[in-house]
């Protein structure tokens, strides 16, 4: 036979898809849905991520932060300058306490004053001034503006005039909300916001002065526009912490932990959500392409019969591959960009804002090349088969029945044919590719295939298990079942059922949506948690000992307030050495030398747990009795920067010193903190006998609703004058509303992820019913009547969706929990009810989407289907 061309495979490719149109529904569903879901939810989440980190810079108001307690020096500067001069912006802010008085009055007050360049600051979010004006006309070299508990204290207003240093200023505007509240100085006394020229002129820049700066860098806009924004941002501070040894980096994502940690388990999953939806469709193009296959053997064996090669007749059917897969996607990046169109729609109500809609070519071009590629990919195999096979073989495939054992037939398989083993090499690499391509990561695209592989393997095994252990039971049951059940059962391995094929696929989908489910219910309910209207929002600094409980009273009655107030009790100490190294000689990573000097030690308020809000991540926490022993046997716990930075681990002897005492506790455990309670801002936390007998100051946090904490701050100056306010509601309500919106994204997208999984297994199901026509035709010319072939079939369902659900959950389970606990950090609880909920609705999916592509079959007659077939 002469060689065949390209145009006419095509034609007959096309030919045989018009003459076929409802058996290629299933293929080109599965590969539009995963599509659109690969494509709907990596295009949104894509657009929807950049304007969450354009949030999260706000908190910071720069993209990374230096800070230090000494002028740079002229080399440093000179390498700022280089940095930004390749894409960037930098700026500088000053922070030190001084005194303040109104002009009228000479009784001082001690103010915290921060000093900003209004010309660039803030780099992202701004600042909240009343009566509303913009940065650069409030703050000038003559004018500043002022925290209200300000002119509650020296009984001002708006309009007035303060004297700082050697000159007055006068006061245009109240501080509201800055963006970089949080990342910034909780130093005693109220806000006073002025200008570096205004601070220049002061004069309380002298000499000497104990002044804390903070730089702020913001990168080009070319930088950020792009997906590598996190590597630049990575970049710049690596090369920063060179630059800058001794200075505390920290980048946008380091200003709030709760937010940081949302925005982690949000990337990741919707990176998971991403390659479930390739994975979901590659299993729904597997399932109906080798149905399609299998039914066409009887064309291609007459091809064959007439002289066709192997060659020509895979050059046919792999463009009808290519067409379909082509299809399919095309259709699928249209459904993707309604999706993406769509989820605004849905959440603007919801969250208030409405991401800009950006086409993104990149998520289409990954989008419709995945569905080409994973229909060609998993069309390799059934393809490659036809090579090896006479046509006489493939004619009698119907009556041919081995009774060898599923391993002996497929280690026969794969020896028989060397091909084969390459098309499975292919389809790995292939998805590798695609699974890097999706989470931008080559690592996680070679684990991700590596355990596809193991998992395949895994599920295979376990339902060639299954079906062994169904043959055995039936033959020692045969008798003692009613019949309809027997040939129910019987049917799962009936020559030519693709039921280890078809359990392995359901099983996969089931792991697959329920490890979603799962690892998105458990971040989410991580993150409300930090989301809880009961954390601080407004904090006190120096209450002293014999003000405790009057301020506790207070707080507890004041209106607006919500949960129990949390009251820190402070020791001041200084760290003398580490294992006997002095601290004059240790090697510190991005900590000022004179920081040792100042040290903050705490106690917890349980003797046998963490402080609220503080998760262990290394070493174990000290029981009752070792607390009770503390005072012959210190023991400290280290907050994990601290420790970074100290290098330190647990088992290591640190020796303090606070006022004559001095004392060598051993480092038990190493703690993160939540930065939302008012146990974070401490490092270093030992037991109450430690610090029996030495003097203490307390801090306080409570929540208060926002339109109360002006009452709230009035009412602790009138009763206690020296406790200073630091109100940060505005800020901490961005971060909640930021977390807020991460919980619902995650949510929807989840839902869409597990919907569209649901849509394209069912379908996979739908395409063996054409394996049941010739069974219900035999059936029916037997006389069995509909309603005993509806429940032969019914109980092959119902097993199918029982042993695919049972074994999916297993493993979704595992592979929530290494997800959860390795990947993103958060804890993992098994669910009882969850899990036999989505068993039951695994086996009731099943059944209905079988019966929803085989009902059509019972009512035809038995010598139509013949005449079709």
């Amino acid at each position: 036979m002469p060689s065949l061309s390209y145009s006419t495979a095509s034609r007959i490719a096309a030919r045989e898809l018009r003459a076929s149109r409802g058996k290629f529904v299933f293929v080109v569903i599965s590969v539009a849905i995963g599509v659109a879901a690969l494509t709907g939810v990596r295009g949104f989440s894509s657009s929807f991520r950049a304007m969450l980190l354009l949030r999260a810079r706000s908190i910071m108001a720069a993209d990374l932060s230096a800070r230090t307690t000494q002028q740079l020096t002229p080399q440093e500067q000179a390498g700022i300058d280089n940095l930004v001069a390749t894409g960037g912006d930098e700026t500088q802010i000053t922070e030190l306490l001084s005194m303040a008085s109104s002009i009228t009055s000479l009784d001082p007050l001690l103010v915290a004053v921060k000093a900003v360049d209004p010309a660039k600051y803030p780099f992202y979010g701004q600042v909240v001034l009343s009566p509303v004006m913009p940065v650069t006309q409030a703050l000038t070299s003559t004018t500043v503006a002022v925290g209200d508990d300000l002119l509650l204290r020296l009984h001002l207003k708006v309009g007035d005039s303060i004297k700082l240093g050697n000159r007055a200023y006068r006061i245009v505007a109240t501080v509201v909300d800055e963006p970089d509240r949080l990342s910034g100085s909780f130093a005693a006394g109220p806000r006073v916001l002025l200008s570096q020229a205004a601070l220049a002129d002061s004069g309380l820049l002298a000499e000497g002065s104990h002044a804390a700066r903070r730089y702020l860098f913001r990168l080009s806009a070319t930088k950020q526009g792009n997906a590598s924004s996190d590597n630049a941002v990575a970049t710049l501070k690596s090369e920063l912490e060179t630059l800058l040894p001794e200075a505390q980096i920290a980048d946008y994502r380091e200003a709030s932990p709760a937010l940081t940690k949302g925005l982690d388990g949000a990337t990741g999953l919707l990176s998971l959500m991403s390659l479930v939806a390739l994975v979901l469709g590659a299993v729904g193009v597997a399932m109906a392409m080798r149905a399609h296959l299998q039914q066409r053997l009887d064309s291609i064996a007459i091809m064959k019969s007439l002289g066709a090669g192997s060659g020509q007749i895979m050059k046919i059917y792999l463009l009808q591959t290519l067409l379909l897969g082509f299809g399919g996607g095309l259709l699928g990046v249209v459904l993707g960009i309604g999706v993406q169109l769509a989820f605004p729609l849905f959440l603007a109500k919801l969250l208030h804002i409405t991401p800009d809609f950006r086409i993104d070519l990149h998520a289409f071009a990954i989008g419709l090349g995945a569905g080409m590629l994973t229909t060609l990919l998993f069309t390799l195999p059934p393809l490659l088969d036809i090579r090896g096979v006479r046509p006489i073989l493939i004619l009698r495939r119907a009556v041919e029945v081995s009774d060898d054992p599923f391993t002996t037939r497929l280690v026969r398989k794969l020896q028989g044919s060397a091909v084969q083993l390459g098309a499975i090499a292919i389809i790995l690499v292939g998805l590798a590719f695609l699974a890097a391509a999706v989470s931008d990561s080559r690592q996680v695209g070679g684990f991700f295939a590596a355990g596809l592989v193991v998992v395949l393997l895994v599920l295979l095994t376990a339902s060639w298990l299954t079906l062994s252990l169904l043959r055995v039971f039936l033959r020692k049951t045969r008798l003692h079942l009613p019949s309809v059940v027997r040939h129910g059962l019987s049917n799962l391995y009936r020559p030519g059922n693709p039921s280890a094929a078809l359990l392995a696929a359901l099983g996969l989908g089931v792991m697959q949506i329920v490890a979603v489910y799962i690892a998105q219910r458990a971040v989410v309910q991580e993150m409300q948690v930090s989301t809880s209207a009961n954390l601080p929002n407004i904090f006190l600094i120096d209450i002293a000992s014999d003000e405790v409980e009057g301020v506790r009273t207070l707080l507890m009655h004041q209106p607006g307030i919500r949960g129990n107030p949390e009251i820190l009790p402070v020791v001041s100490s200084r760290l003398l050495s580490i294992d006997g190294v002095p601290a004059s000689q240790l090697k510190l990573e991005h900590l000022p030398r004179r920081m040792l000097q100042s040290i903050n030690l705490t106690w917890p308020p349980t003797a046998d747990a963490p402080p609220p809000g503080d998760d262990i991540v290394e070493g174990k926490w000290w029981t009752a009795q070792q607390s009770a022993d503390s005072a012959t046997h210190p023991l400290v716990a280290i907050e994990r920067e601290e420790a970074a930075r100290l290098r330190v681990h647990p088992g290591q002897q640190m020796t303090f010193a606070a006022q004559d005492a001095q004392f060598t506790a051993t480092v038990a455990a190493i703690y993160e903190p939540d930065s939302r309670h008012t146990f974070s801002r401490a490092g270093f936390v030992v037991p109450q006998p430690v610090l029996a007998g030495l003097p203490v100051v307390w801090y306080g946090g409570v929540h208060c609703d926002f339109s109360a904490t002006a009452l709230l701050q009035r009412s602790l100056y009138e009763h206690y004058p020296t406790v200073t306010v630091i109100n940060v509601a505005a800020t901490l309500e961005t971060v909640r509303q930021v977390i807020l919106q991460i919980t619902y994204i995650i949510q929807f997208l989840a839902a869409f992820s597990i919907f569209a999984g649901i849509v394209i297994l069912a379908s996979s199901i739908a395409g063996t019913r054409y394996r049941r026509i010739r069974e219900v035709v035999v059936l029916k010319t037997l006389g069995a009547t509909r309603p005993r072939i509806a429940a032969i079939f019914s109980i092959e369902f119902a097993v199918l969706g029982l042993v695919a659900g049972l074994v999916g959950l297993v493993f979704a389970n595992i592979l929530a929990r290494l997800i959860l606990l390795h990947a993103l950090h958060f804890e993992y609880h098994f669910q009882l009810w969850l899990n036999l909920g989505a068993w039951f609705i695994t086996a009731l999916l099943t059944v209905a989407a079988g019966w929803l592509a085989s009902y059509r079959i019972l009512g035809q007659k038995p010598l139509e289907v013949l005449r079709e077939e």
